[in-house]
C-alpha cells in the first residue's frame, strides 16, 4: 500500500524550476508503482491525503479536478480541512485570518496504523519528508516487526530528518519519475462516462 502526503509532494513539485508546474498532474498510482518490484510485489491500495484551499478559487478548482482524476485511476482520496487562525503582527499590530491545514498528517498516520493492524499490507510506501509521521511509523514497526516501511522522499526534500531516515529505508523521487508518470490530458472514470480535463496551468511545455 502507498500512503501519500499530498501537500508535501505538491510543495516539493512547486519548488522545482523551471516550468515544472505541469508535473503536478502526476499519476499517483503510476508513481507509486515505479518503486515496487513487479516480480515479487503487487501494489494494492494508494491513499492520497490532502485538503481543499476553498478560499482560493482557481487553486480549488484545479485541486478538485486532480482529485477526480486520481480517483478515476484507483486512488483513494482522504480529505481533511483547513482551520482559520487569527494572526497579529507584533510590530504594527495588524490582524488577519490565516489558514492552517492540520488534518492530513493525522489522517495518514491513522490509516497507516489501521491498515497495519488489519494486516492489509506487507509493505507500506510512505510518500513524505515530514518527520511528524515518525511516531506512527515507529508504532507500526514496533507492533508489527514483520512489516516493512519505505519512505519515498519528494524532490527537493532529500535532506530529511535523521529521525525519519533512521526508521526506514529512504528512496528519492526524482524528476524523471514524475515525468514518466503523468496523467493524460483527459482522464475518464471507470465507466468511461465522465472525462476530467487537465487544467490549462498543468499543460506540459512544448
Amino acid at each position: 500500500m502507498c500512503f501519500i502526503d499530498g501537500f508535501n509532494l505538491y510543495h516539493a513539485i512547486d519548488d522545482l524550476r523551471p516550468r515544472a508546474h505541469y508535473l503536478k498532474w502526476v499519476d499517483l498510482r503510476g508513481l507509486a508503482s515505479a518503486f515496487i518490484k513487479p516480480s515479487t510485489e503487487e501494489l494494492a491500495d494508494v491513499f492520497y491525503f490532502s485538503a481543499y484551499a476553498t478560499w482560493i478559487p482557481d487553486a480549488y478548482a484545479r485541486h478538485r479536478a486532480y482529485v477526480k482524476a486520481v480517483t478515476a485511476t484507483g486512488v483513494t482520496p482522504v480529505l481533511g480541512q483547513f482551520k482559520n487562525k487569527d494572526r497579529q503582527c507584533l510590530g504594527c499590530k495588524r490582524k488577519w485570518t490565516a489558514h492552517e491545514e492540520k488534518e492530513s498528517d493525522v489522517n495518514l498516520a491513522i490509516h497507516l496504523v489501521q491498515h497495519a493492524h488489519l494486516n492489509n499490507f506487507d509493505k507500506a510506501l510512505v510518500m513524505t519528508a515530514d518527520s511528524d509521521l515518525c511516531p506512527a511509523i515507529r508504532m507500526v514497526l514496533s507492533q508489527f516487526p514483520e512489516k516493512e516501511i519505505q519512505i519515498l522522499v519528494p524532490p527537493n526534500r532529500y535532506d530529511i530528518s535523521r529521525e525519519l531516515r533512521g526508521l526506514a529505508t529512504a528512496v528519492k523521487i526524482r524528476q524523471k519519475h514524475l515525468k514518466r508518470n503523468l496523467l493524460p490530458a483527459a482522464v475518464r472514470d471507470n465507466n468511461s462516462k465522465i472525462s476530467i480535463q487537465r487544467p490549462k496551468k498543468y499543460q506540459p511545455p512544448a
